[in-house]
């Protein structure tokens, strides 16, 4: 069955990101680079650039990401786009936490708590400019 899968387009920080969210989220993180695909770039600058990485973590959730080289038009993340990291009852703790380590270095930061219609929810834009919506149900 095919699924969804957030691809996230940084200028240079794809690695540090990636290596990031690891941190929180656990799970091993496969990175090709530039440099390591023959003829697609010369400039010895962008030889380190992330062409395509990947994170996978235990649960099964899969976050890609690159980096954005020169021959390549750079597509900002915007407020419309947004990686959420949902589950249930049993999830609370796992998004919780999830949602405190992604708050380092955070704006616009609405806090995980119990929200009016019973889940408990909180949004951010992480460091890197990336919105995130959290939400845990409660029945």
């Amino acid at each position: 069955m095919a699924r969804l899968t957030p691809y996230l387009s940084f200028t240079d920080r794809a690695r540090e990101a990636l290596e990031f969210y690891r941190s929180v989220l656990g799970g091993t993180v496969d990175i090709s680079t530039f440099g390591s695909m023959p003829g697609m770039t010369d400039d010895p600058a962008e030889q380190e650039l992330v062409m395509h990485g990947q994170l996978e973590t235990p649960g099964g959730l899969v976050l890609m990401a690159s980096d954005t080289p020169s021959f390549m038009t750079y597509v900002a993340p915007t407020s419309g786009v947004t990686v959420a990291l949902t589950g249930g009852p049993e999830d609370v703790d796992d998004i919780r936490a999830a949602f405190t380590a992604l708050s380092d270095g955070a704006t616009d930061v609405m806090p995980f708590e119990l929200a009016p219609w019973g889940d408990h929810y909180g949004q951010l834009v992480d460091r890197f400019g990336i919105s995130w919506m959290f939400d845990a149900g409660t029945a």
